[in-house]
């Protein structure tokens, strides 16, 4: 894998040489100040050019930046996504190299820019061949907190939660696992996700991010609650057999019942934090309702 000084010198130094190419700036983890820096990170790069469409005329230019394992064009409409997209504007190619290295690179346009620059508080400029780009404040986390919930978030967030296990209990005594796995994960883990965002945000005054998809959970939570949210995650055994049914069965009601314990935890602080009110009724009557469905299976 290219060091990260390898990595900036070659974005750079294609983007000095490169007249269409106005000014250069960063985006994303290597931008926030509060990441612990590792070799893994992206290099979420956006060239600001003088227009698109040669750079999309022959997309093999991104050969410059190294061999590719893979690539994906959101913007593309080969794939059927990028219908919307605004070609004449901007476009983007996330390359992963065969190295390892990965480089998310957005081209956008002068005009686009002006509208668009710095509303990502994660920027910092690397380069500007003709002072284009506007100043901004240092690069910082603020776009990335997380919001505090107003009670009627609360309030949903908590009945989507105990109301969708009832969907995954019966696809657990139903044997229909596939579906009970995908309803709870899409479901009620998403929304226990969401209550566990706003009690890291009520335990930190709303000060602190915790990074997309859960990735800062760990650094937030206590390594008993941490413990929990795993608890909380279906890891299938990848030994297991067709007859083995009912020991997987009950590791997904394992599964369930630590995350209405965490959902239970985490949803009451916040609602004392927030001075929003529990609904202990839903509580109550689904943790009857899931007790009887697992006595039954």
């Amino acid at each position: 894998m290219r060091s990260e000084q390898q990595m900036f010198d070659l974005i750079l130094n294609i983007a000095k040489n490169d007249k269409r190419v106005l000014a250069v700036y960063l985006n994303g983890s290597r931008a926030n100040p509060q990441v612990l820096a590792d070799k893994y990170q992206d290099f979420d790069i956006v060239y600001v050019v003088n227009e698109t469409e040669s750079f999309l005329a022959d997309k093999k230019w991104i050969s410059v930046f190294g061999e590719t394992a893979i690539v994906q064009e959101p913007d593309s409409k080969d794939f059927g996504w990028g219908q919307n997209a605004a070609y004449r504007q901007s476009y983007c190619w996330l390359m992963l190299f065969k190295d390892g290295s990965r480089i998310d690179l957005h081209i956008q346009t002068e005009e686009l820019m002006n509208k668009t620059y710095g509303s990502d508080s994660l920027t910092i400029p690397l380069l500007d061949k003709n002072n284009i780009l506007p100043v901004i404040p240092a690069s910082n986390d603020s776009t990335y907190r997380i919001k505090k919930p107003d009670k009627k978030n609360y309030n949903g967030c908590c009945n989507e939660f105990w109301w969708c296990l009832n969907n995954v209990a019966k696809g657990i005594v139903r044997d229909q696992l596939p579906y009970a796995l995908r309803m709870y994960n899409q479901t009620s883990h998403a929304e226990l996700d969401k209550m566990i965002e706003w009690y890291i945000g009520a335990n930190s005054d709303f000060s602190v991010s915790s990074g997309m998809w859960g990735k800062y959970f760990k650094k937030y939570l206590s390594a008993e609650m941490y413990k929990l949210y795993l608890k909380s995650c279906f890891f299938c055994d990848k030994n297991i057999e067709l007859t083995d049914y009912p020991e997987t069965a009950e590791s997904i009601w394992v599964t369930l019942f630590a995350a209405c314990e965490l959902f239970s935890i985490t949803a009451q602080q916040v609602a004392v934090f927030m001075g929003y009110e529990y609904n202990f009724n839903d509580e109550n009557n689904m943790m009857n309702y899931l007790k009887k469905m697992r006595a039954d299976r």
